[in-house]
């Protein structure tokens, strides 16, 4: 059973999302403190990492001003863009593995496995890549 946010934290989302409708982008640690009357940024981001383990809230990169709320039952492009590049990053492991057995044998699956990457729109002309 999915556990709801506390009044606080429905409090601390809101206000992220109300930002973030009316600026484009989502507010700084410092920003929620004053707006919040927290009294220091790492009450903030405590709160904030609570947020993201719960799966409320995540962070698009590590660079500043990246906070998303999450809805439930909605996948961001966030999400998209993590499963997207651990598929390329699995799919190039598995090249590189196939390369150091025997790399006349395993020919048709690095080709097989190149072309999946060009069907999810990596640029394969890389170098590491090439069969």
């Amino acid at each position: 059973m999915e556990q709801r946010p506390t009044k606080k934290q429905r409090e601390l989302l809101s206000f992220i999302d109300g930002f973030i409708k009316g600026y484009g982008y989502g507010p700084s640690y410092r920003e929620i403190m004053r707006a919040l009357d927290y009294k220091s940024v790492s009450t903030v981001a405590t709160h904030v990492d609570g947020l993201i383990t719960r799966g409320w809230l995540v962070k698009k990169d590590n660079s500043a001003r990246t906070l998303e709320v999450l809805h439930p039952g909605t996948t961001t492009s966030h999400e998209v863009g993590v499963v997207a590049n651990t598929a390329e990053q699995t799919i190039l492991k598995k090249i590189d593995e196939l390369r150091g057995i025997d790399n006349d044998a395993n020919a048709k699956d690095i080709e097989t496995l190149t072309h999946a990457l060009r069907i999810l729109g990596y640029d394969t002309s890389d170098s590491k890549v090439i069969v």
